[in-house]
C-alpha cells in the first residue's frame, strides 16, 4: 500500500508539472466523442477518449507487471 501511494503521489506531481503541455493533447475532442449543444443545455461524453486512455493505462500496467 505504501509503494502504491508513493507512486500515485509521484504521478500526480509529474502530471501537475506537465499540465501546461498535457492540456494541449486532443483528449476530449477526438472524433467519436459525443457532444450535444442545444439552447440552455450542453452534454459532452468523451467515449473515444476514455477508450484511448483505458488502453494506454492497460499497456502501462501490463508492461510493469511483466
Amino acid at each position: 500500500m505504501q509503494r502504491f501511494l508513493i507512486v500515485l503521489g509521484a504521478v500526480l506531481l509529474i502530471g501537475g508539472f506537465a499540465w501546461p503541455w498535457l492540456r494541449k493533447l486532443p483528449l476530449g475532442r477526438l472524433p467519436g466523442d459525443i457532444h450535444i449543444v442545444r439552447e440552455g443545455f450542453s452534454f459532452h461524453f468523451p467515449i473515444v477518449s476514455c477508450i484511448v486512455v483505458s488502453a494506454l493505462v492497460w499497456v502501462v500496467v501490463w508492461f510493469f507487471r511483466r
